[in-house]
């Protein structure tokens, strides 16, 4: 677990509406999740979070959130944000 600030690029923040995840789901996952090496020297963190809602017209069970991050020396700064959505009933 990592205590080094995290800070969300404009990109990052960008795609946190338009892929469904929040600010503290970003937090939660980069302290507490999963951590895997991503192209270009970058960090990959993933969790996954029980969801139980709709999501553009589809149920999901769960979600995972997949941060892009560059670590730097005093923090790790976002890049981009995937969700994946799992569990999915019509």
């Amino acid at each position: 677990m990592t205590r080094k600030p995290i800070v969300l690029s404009r990109h990052a923040k960008s795609q946190l509406a338009d892929r469904g995840a929040t600010v503290r789901e970003v937090q939660l996952t980069i302290r507490e999740g999963e951590e895997a090496a991503a192209k270009q020297g970058r960090l990959a963190f993933r969790k996954n979070f029980q969801f139980e809602k709709h999501w553009k017209g589809v149920y999901y069970e769960g979600k995972q959130v997949q941060p892009i991050v560059v670590e730097e020396a005093e923090r790790f700064v976002v890049v981009t944000v995937y969700v994946f959505y799992i569990g999915a009933r019509r």
